[in-house]
């Protein structure tokens, strides 16, 4: 027979369960403690290491400069300009020309802002297609001289040239040799300027056309071809007078202008001659477009006829290699830079010099 429980008995059973399971927990987390002791400082454990981001997701430090084709302009900048229009945009036509009114110098500088010491201009918007040296004979012509800065300098803008004038004055009494004074300013206006074109003109004629443009052509240009003086026509097929153009090869490949035609005539035909025995033809403009006025005067002194002309033209073919710019002596006396214009002061010597 199965003694009795004593009253309690089921308790104190249940109070040793509960010690023996605090006193196993206790063990548990003592082990636990030392255990994490020998590895690190208690409190302060090392964090795992992060893992890298994919690489696709990666930023770089720093980006690498953009192309030069892709980085911003700064606002102020512009490209540069390209080659001048042909024919230029600024042409007007025919215009009217007279010279009943003075003409005040100060003033035709005034208008002509754009254009700096010495006759010199170049357009800003584009770049000329050649640079051209416009070359004039001169002495004692000053009234002459202002109508012409007056009327050519804001033609020779709206052609869009790069070019500068020169004022060849012939010092002294002598005989005038307008040929001589020529290949002068053609030698001088080298000795500034990369010229490549050589508009020749005399002081006295006008344009009334702007579209006459004052440049060079792939043959010599006679550029005054309908003049009033001669009712507005050639007064002879072979006439090569007033105002022409040639290239810097052109000129030298004639060998210049002749430097023994002194007084007046003879030296045109007598360049006319040097460019046909060169193979070269002359280009004109038709007579509308290539209409000029004459400001009319009398006969300049120490500018007589020539004698000796005719008998020289006959000689072109003997002469033009030994009289030109390969014989050509003078004397620089003074230059002055004006604002519309160059002057150089020359001694061309004499006849008989």
């Amino acid at each position: 027979m199965k003694e009795p429980s004593l009253p309690g008995t089921s308790l104190q059973r249940a109070c040793r369960l509960l010690v023996a399971f605090c006193a196993l927990h206790l063990s548990a987390t003592l082990l636990y403690y030392l255990a994490g002791s020998a590895l690190g400082p208690p409190g302060s454990p090392e964090p795992p290491p992060r893992r890298p981001p994919p690489a696709n997701l990666s930023l770089p430090l720093s980006r690498p400069p953009p192309p030069p084709s892709a980085r911003p302009r700064p606002p102020h900048a512009s490209p540069p300009p390209g080659p001048c229009p042909e024919p230029s945009p600024l042409l007007v036509g025919a215009l009217h020309v007279e010279f009943s009114h003075p003409v005040n110098l100060e003033e035709v500088a005034r208008i002509n802002p754009e254009v700096k010491a010495g006759g010199r201009f170049a357009p800003k918007d584009c770049i000329a297609l050649q640079k051209v040296a416009i070359i004039i004979p001169f002495r004692n012509r000053e009234e002459h001289l202002k109508y012409w800065l007056y009327y050519l300098h804001p033609i020779l803008q709206r052609q869009q040239l790069d070019y500068g004038v020169y004022v060849i004055n012939q010092d002294g009494e002598e005989e005038f040799n307008r040929a001589k004074l020529l290949n002068i300013g053609f030698t001088e206006a080298l000795k500034e300027y990369d010229y490549d074109c050589f508009v020749f003109s005399d002081v006295d004629l006008i344009p009334m056309d702007d579209r006459n443009t004052y440049k060079c052509y792939s043959q010599p240009r006679h550029l005054s071809v309908s003049m009033d003086k001669f009712g507005f026509r050639l007064p002879y097929n072979q006439y090569f007078g007033g105002v022409s153009a040639l290239s810097k090869e052109q000129f030298t490949k004639i060998n210049g202008f002749p430097n023994n035609y002194w007084g007046w005539g003879g030296e045109d035909d007598d360049i006319f001659n040097r460019l046909v025995f060169k193979g070269m033809g002359i280009s004109r403009p038709d007579a509308v477009i290539g209409k000029c006025r004459m400001i009319r005067h009398s006969r300049d002194r120490k500018n007589e006829p020539n004698p000796e002309r005719f008998d020289r033209i006959a000689h072109t073919r003997e002469t033009m290699s030994s009289d030109g710019l390969n014989t050509l002596s003078y004397k620089v006396l003074r230059t002055d830079k004006y604002p519309l214009y160059t002057k150089i002061t020359v001694d061309i010597g004499s006849p008989h010099s």
